[in-house]
């Protein structure tokens, strides 16, 4: 009996840590990390409190549903792919049908508690984002275009505009300038994995920019988004929704960011994941320094 009982725990243990991967808790973080600087950028300080649990909450629910739901539609691709060969889905630890419920289920309930108990534009551009994100990044043009990156970078720069349309109830520059900086950043950030991975996005027939265009043409872009980056990340500043030491940090950030990027692009290396790594430090740190230093 008591060794069945063991069984028994571990089995339901790991159960929830293949449903808790399916909801790809990386990206929810990062996702909320960004909905948080919309929120405190919209409200000049420090949120409500309780607004700040529904909008996480709200927010969470969705990112963490079409993730799931993303995990579902990929599942036969990620059996191809060394690097997502050990998913839930892809080794079959859960059934699809539950996936796509608990998926639904998730995503439904985070714009439902948006649109309740914060505000409909926050709802509606979190329906946006899960739509963007699992509609036509996922299922029509991942597959199909390696400009798919474009449309799911602009799902995933939704998130600080949610936060602050949370606030505000509306979308102005200030919103748009946060959802830019996220919008430009993402370009970098996934074309650098991308190039990691290009063999295995071969093999699975996923036109990613590598695969499609070439290693040359995937460094090049890289330089000229972080290049963006640049003076998009001083917009804050210009626009008096940050201070100076906002500006240095970004600056100062930014050029490095542009400086490993060149000598990256002009190097014979096919991938540089210190590049990847350090586009996360990135965009922690210059949102950190937005949220520390706002005006």
């Amino acid at each position: 009996m008591k060794g069945y009982a063991l069984e028994s725990a571990v089995s339901k243990r790991s159960l929830i840590g293949d449903y808790l991967l399916l909801a790809k808790p990386g990206i929810v973080s990062l996702v909320l990390m960004s909905a948080l600087t919309g929120l405190c950028i919209g409200s000049r300080g420090l949120p409500d409190a309780e607004l700040t649990l529904w909008v996480m909450l709200g927010v969470g629910l969705a990112t963490a549903g079409s993730a799931v739901l993303n995990n579902f539609f990929d599942r036969d691709i990620d059996c191809l792919m060394e690097r997502t060969r050990a998913r839930t889905l892809a080794l079959e630890a859960v059934s699809p049908g539950n996936a796509v419920m608990l998926g639904s289920l998730l995503t439904g309930s985070g714009i439902l508690i948006l649109g309740v108990a914060v505000n409909p534009p926050s709802a509606i551009l979190t329906a946006f984002a899960a739509l963007g994100y699992v509609g036509l990044y996922t299922i029509f043009l991942k597959r199909r275009t390696p400009f798919a990156n474009q449309v799911g970078g602009i799902a995933g720069a939704l998130p600080p505009l949610i936060g602050y349309a949370a606030v505000t109830q509306h979308i102005d520059v200030r919103g748009m300038i946060l959802f830019g900086i996220v919008a430009v950043w993402q370009q970098p950030h996934a074309l650098s994995i991308a190039l990691k991975y290009k063999e295995e996005y071969r093999r699975a027939c996923i036109p990613v920019v590598p695969v499609a265009k070439g290693v040359r043409s995937t460094k090049t872009r890289i330089v000229i988004y972080t290049a963006l980056l640049l003076p998009a990340s001083i917009l804050p500043y210009l626009y008096g929704m940050a201070g100076l030491l906002y500006a240095a940090v970004s600056i100062t950030l930014g050029i490095f960011y542009l400086v490993i990027a060149g000598r990256f692009m002009l190097s014979k290396k096919e991938c540089d994941m210190f590049l990847f790594f350090y586009s996360l430090v990135y965009i922690t740190m210059i949102f950190a320094a937005m949220i520390l230093n706002m005006t």
